[in-house]
């Protein structure tokens, strides 16, 4: 009996392990740290190295005090820490003082990941919340965008009612009527001239993270296209079917970012295909929505929200186990 092998299951094993999604995704994220480096220089290098470093010193940290030996967490250590220190400061505007993603990298491992169980157990998205608590909590940093090194190709800028120049001004703004933007598609796509965040500029880098991330069977391609499709068409609708609006306001802001690489975290999306369709679809709607009327980026606030209700789309979105027949009601 020694030869045999005594083991619960499931018994069929993979080499798609935790940790090698997540280097996969560290890996697809590399593209929009480094133009986020070459757009907004030494300061964003600062910021991402501060995030990552505080996101894994904080995991071990807390194991440590947990009673786990340090061997141990080496061995374990799956790169999710890695992955939200990267999300955390690819969310903040280069410059920034570094308490900020010292504090929001804590947050999100501490409070929202290893306090609900570690890996696996959140509730929400820890980068998404370590956002939106540096938000909440220092508003006015996190809302002073510099602008990028690299100017328009086009010549274009924003500027306001004045008809003056707006640096770091971000084209969301200007699209949801705060500045007016000559900026091109090309500028938004490319993030040339363009204010924002570290990692949410160059929507060009972000994509090619995502189709690595989908060749390598991590992403599933369908979810970030129906978001970011529903957001535009629904932004177009709210501007009077104004098509010419459906673009920029795709390529603005953190949406591209958000859908690659927030929304379709494993843990906080729906658990079936409809499920999925069903979030997304409210999800996009939720954030055009909410931009309209708050003339302000929302995405983050949206993505909380909605990983909020995953549970609830769970309970009643599942499937049918095979020979399921539904049960008649009897006639009295």
């Amino acid at each position: 009996m020694e030869k045999y092998v005594f083991s619960a299951s499931p018994h069929i094993k993979s080499p798609r392990t935790t940790k090698r999604i997540m280097i996969d995704v560290c890996i697809a994220m590399l593209p929009a740290c480094i133009m986020g480096c070459v757009l907004f220089g030494w300061q964003a290098i600062v910021v991402l190295a501060v995030a990552t470093l505080t996101a894994v010193l904080s995991e071990i940290v807390y194991r440590l005090c947990d009673g786990v030996k340090f061997d141990r967490i080496l061995k374990e250590f799956d790169f999710t820490s890695v992955v939200t220190g990267m999300l955390v400061g690819m969310n903040m505007p280069a410059g920034i003082p570094v308490y900020i993603p010292v504090f929001a990298s804590i947050f999100a491992i501490v409070v929202v990941k290893m306090l609900f169980g570690g890996t696996g157990k959140n509730l929400v998205n820890p980068a998404i919340a370590g956002r939106v608590f540096a938000f909440m909590s220092f508003a006015k940093a996190m809302t002073t965008y510099p602008s990028a090194i690299i100017g328009s190709l086009s010549g274009g800028s924003i500027t306001d009612a004045a008809g003056t120049v707006v640096t770091g001004a971000t084209p969301l703004s200007a699209l949801l009527g705060g500045n007016t933007s000559t900026l091109t598609n090309l500028d938004l796509f490319l993030g040339t001239g363009v204010g924002g965040v570290i990692g949410e500029t160059c929507k060009a880098a972000i994509i090619l993270g995502g189709i690595y991330l989908v060749i390598r069977k991590v992403l599933n391609f369908r979810w970030p296209i129906v978001y970011v499709a529903v957001t535009g068409l629904v932004t177009v609708a709210l501007n009077g079917f104004d098509f010419a609006v459906f673009l920029p306001s795709i390529l603005s802001g953190g949406l591209i970012l958000g859908a690659v690489f927030m929304a379709t975290d494993f843990v906080t999306t729906p658990d079936t295909k409809l499920g999925n369709y069903i979030y997304f679809v409210v999800l996009g709607a939720l954030t055009a929505v909410l931009r309209h009327f708050t003339s302000g980026e929302v995405v983050s606030f949206a993505i909380l929200f909605m990983n909020l209700v995953v549970p609830i789309i769970d309970k009643y979105v599942y499937p049918r186990p095979f020979g399921y027949v539904k049960k008649q009601k009897e006639v009295k």
